[in-house]
């Protein structure tokens, strides 16, 4: 392997276990963000051997594994708990979890993600409402295909201090996959009997 390959590799993991560590502990979430302040803190030019965000997920389960063995997987559960009362609440939208809170890299600065489903999004709104939900209504942009993405509306808001979002796409799309933002795979989704399985394992 040539040296100079070995010298870019060398320089993306350092990077990722950087940027891990910044989204573990200081409570970053985007991926680019976190690479970016890693690389600058490195003294790296950011763009150049930048990891992908799939070698960041690793690189932040290696670090939980490491310095968070107790508080994380503490952390983990209490998060899916809450995921678990939103997703029953919101049953009659046929929730999904999504992200971090399902596939176990989850820090305490996560947020809840659950797609809803409903060709009516207001209808989620008034839900909250009537509840005394107070909520923040903004879009979120998720990637269909490898080269379309589309903005759906999502309500955020605070549960129990956490935060959730809780974005709404159109029934037809319930079972049509949506890709991941770490490896442009189908995005692992859960519903509420599976969450429950998840947590009694």
């Amino acid at each position: 392997m040539p040296t100079q390959y070995r010298s870019a590799q060398k320089i993306r993991m350092e990077i990722a276990q950087v940027a891990a560590r910044i989204i573990a502990v200081d409570g970053i979430n985007d991926f680019f963000a976190a690479k970016k302040k890693a690389a600058l803190q490195l003294g790296l030019s950011p763009g150049k051997n930048m990891p992908t965000n799939s070698e960041i997920e690793q690189a932040l389960v290696n670090y939980q594994n490491l310095f968070q063995t107790e508080s994380q997987p503490r952390q983990l559960r209490r998060l899916r708990e809450i995921a678990l009362d939103a997703m029953k609440f919101m049953q009659k939208f046929s929730p999904l979890l999504t992200g971090p809170v399902l596939s176990g890299s989850a820090t305490k600065h996560s947020e809840i993600c659950l797609h809803l489903f409903s060709d009516e999004p207001e209808q989620v709104g008034f839900m909250l409402e009537e509840n005394g939900i107070p909520y923040r209504l903004l879009d979120r942009t998720l990637r269909i295909t490898m080269q379309s993405y589309i903005d759906y509306p999502a309500c955020h808001f605070l549960l129990e201090e956490t935060p959730l979002t809780l974005i709404i796409l159109p029934e037809i799309r319930i079972r049509a996959s949506v890709l991941s933002p770490v490896d442009g795979k189908p995005m692992k989704r859960a519903n509420l009997k599976e969450l429950e399985r998840i947590l009694e394992s």
